[in-house]
């Protein structure tokens, strides 16, 4: 289970140069980075994989500090990791503020294991507020364009709030100019 979902990030790096070879497995987190085009911008991401293993949970709280996205990553092929899915979104929601988050079933290139039905993935995903890909890291299937559908929504996000702090900011200036007009006395 590890290794699949380690395979997302290293597929995903692979297409800019680093070796999937080399990815080593995942003892706590492991750190990339990727420089990507969204709409003409060139966005660099940092990619944190911490495995979702349980025996990472205490460390993997402090990593969620200045996150701006989040993929949850869950094994078709095993109903307990999806099960979990559930438990990890509300840890998320604990430790970040206004994070963009996205589902991801992995492992979807065999359909004989798949238990993980996508209908009630998806369900999940809607009553989640939260969009569904299903990849698989093994076939190259919807791996690039979960990455770039998160980092879109992350850039959607940002400039949303950018553009709502810029206009809370013009809404509070405070005109300190003179009056060029003469008030009349009142008596």
């Amino acid at each position: 289970a590890v290794l699949a979902q380690l395979s997302i990030p290293a597929l995903f790096l692979s297409i800019c140069g680093f070796s999937a070879g080399s990815y080593i497995t995942t003892i706590g987190v492991d750190f990339k980075i990727r420089t990507v085009e969204i709409n003409g911008e060139k966005v660099k991401l940092q990619i944190w994989d911490t495995a979702g293993q349980e025996r990472f949970r205490t460390i993997t709280s402090t990593y969620y500090r200045g996150t701006h996205g989040v993929i949850v990553v869950y094994d078709v092929s095993s109903a307990e990791s999806f099960v979990n899915v559930k438990r990890w979104l509300h840890e998320i929601n604990q430790n970040c503020d206004d994070v963009c988050r996205i589902l991801v079933g992995n492992k979807n290139d065999d359909p004989a294991s798949k238990v993980v039905e996508t209908n009630d993935a998806q369900k999940f995903a809607e009553q989640m507020g939260i969009r569904l890909f299903e990849t698989s890291a093994k076939e190259n299937i919807n791996v690039e364009d979960m990455f770039n559908c998160i980092t879109e929504l992350v850039l959607k996000t940002r400039k949303e709030s950018v553009a709502k702090q810029q206009q809370q900011q013009q809404s509070e200036v405070v005109k300190l100019s003179k009056s060029s007009k003469r008030k009349k006395k009142c008596c």
